[in-house]
């Protein structure tokens, strides 16, 4: 009986302890760099279908088949559908809304958008805004009344909206080389249509993080802890705005502030001169750093939010998006509204030439 009564207490203290080592077989001892931080050196993928923001209705996390059909759903999935033959460069690209990736210069060969939902702490996510819970981004009415001045300033410019370009200032940012679209080079650090992809470099005194579209490099200095980070006068306001970081044990955490006044009203990440981003990367696994943020505006924002992203490891290497290399596509784009310009001119010119009246025959 006591042998008995013994070897039940050792089973139910087995049983007592078994979740307590699992959770310590489980838990990830995060690598560490040579001068002793966290190692989150490495190339990484942010690519999936999931987006900033989720439609009304839609719940954040899914299940499997209720994921399928946001995936069949989605618009970039449904662009490519049919697009596997060449652009027909003699086409006149549609105006207005009809305007978009697939109807014209791209083809489904060049868009890499992802074909599943992200999954973030294991859960398939339907947006990377959690809070707030409409999965909404808060925008303000002083933020919407500073964005719709932008658009206006640019409206009737653009082919999509059935006019000509200018001058090169008016093209969109991304179209001028000047950083990558979609908000992929951050604050915060978005995946776009293709090449989402990210390359992490460490030195004990700063973390470069390179995203391939537009070879957007953010140089973060590193500082000892919150309390000695220091940002450049507000005056000086830079792409991809003004970061600091320092780590937190197995945490690189980024602030950011001072965004360039142009990519804060050009979005998708808007942000007025008392904005703020704070950004942290965690090693959660050797193929996944979890990317957490939150944005802090008073003035564009009604209130905080926050969202989690996933960045898988990525065995491929890493290409130059060599963007003003190749771009082709502003002196084009200039050219053919000047060639616009003259036909509407001649067309003018044409209708306001006086007609000459004939006479009568005798």
């Amino acid at each position: 009986m006591r042998r008995s009564l013994a070897g039940l207490s050792l089973l139910i203290l087995g049983l007592a302890l078994a979740p307590v080592a699992a959770a310590q077989a489980s838990e990830y001892k995060a690598p560490r760099t040579s001068f002793g931080a966290p190692d989150l050196q490495g190339r990484w993928t942010n690519q999936s279908i999931t987006n900033l923001t989720r439609p009304p209705g839609i719940k954040l996390v899914v299940t499997e088949e209720e994921a399928k059909a946001v995936v069949n759903s989605s618009f970039w999935i449904k662009a490519g559908e049919g697009q596997e033959a060449p652009v027909d460069t003699n086409k006149v690209p549609p105006k207005g809304s009809d305007a978009r990736f697939g109807d014209q210069g791209y083809n489904n060969f060049w868009l890499d958008p992802g074909t599943s939902l992200a999954r973030v702490k294991g859960e398939l996510r339907t947006s990377w805004i959690t809070e707030p819970a409409s999965g909404q981004v808060p925008v303000s009415a002083e933020a919407r009344k500073q964005i719709a001045a932008y658009n206006q300033r640019r409206a009737g410019t653009s082919y999509m909206d059935g006019g000509n370009f200018k001058n090169p200032e008016e093209l969109p940012i991304s179209e001028r080389c000047l950083i990558g679209f979609s908000g992929t080079g951050g604050p915060v650090m978005l995946n776009p249509v293709y090449n989402s992809n990210y390359q992490f470099v460490q030195t004990p005194d700063h973390v470069m993080i390179m995203a391939e579209m537009v070879h957007d490099a953010r140089i973060i200095p590193i500082v000892k802890d919150r309390s000695e980070a220091k940002h450049k006068p507000n005056v000086i306001r830079q792409w991809l705005g003004d970061s600091v970081g320092w780590y937190e044990g197995d945490t690189l955490v980024v602030e950011t502030r001072n965004v360039h006044p142009e990519q804060a009203v050009a979005g998708p990440i808007y942000l007025s001169d008392q904005g703020k981003v704070t950004e942290r990367f965690t090693r959660a696994a050797n193929d996944q750093i979890f990317y957490a943020f939150k944005v802090e505006d008073p003035v564009f924002y009604t209130e905080t939010w926050v969202g989690e992203i996933a960045l898988r490891a990525k065995n491929e290497p890493i290409y130059e998006y060599a963007c003003h290399e190749g771009n082709y596509a502003e002196p084009g784009i200039l050219a053919g509204s000047r060639v616009f310009e003259a036909k509407e001119a001649a067309a003018k010119a044409a209708k306001a030439k006086p007609v000459k009246a004939k006479g009568k025959r005798g």
